[in-house]
């Protein structure tokens, strides 16, 4: 089973970079599920954000299967999120990538 990811943003900005970086880590493997992604820019979208509901950015919701979850914030702690979304983590889970 494929478990669905929605990340709303606004524009590019440190914290929408972070959070971009951390579903690509969900996606490319970082859990032991597979995982689709879609991003949306609030600001180029406004009426996706509303119809979801969305207020604050960073927020990444899990659509399915299972039950919708939604985390908002900082989406840097990756482990966190994905405990948050209830996908167990395959393995290392580093916050941020080294530069």
């Amino acid at each position: 089973m494929t478990v669905r990811l929605v990340l709303y943003v606004a524009g590019d900005t440190p914290r929408s970079r972070s959070a971009r970086a951390t579903v690509a880590w969900l996606a490319d493997g970082g859990v032991g599920e597979r995982v689709e992604v879609a991003v949306v820019d609030v600001i180029d979208q406004p009426e996706r954000a509303e119809t979801d509901r969305v207020l604050l950015t960073p927020t990444l919701l899990r659509q399915g299967p299972g039950s919708a979850r939604r985390v908002v914030g900082d989406l840097g702690d990756r482990a966190r999120v994905a405990e948050a979304l209830g996908l167990l983590a395959a393995g290392p889970t580093p916050t941020e990538p080294t530069r």
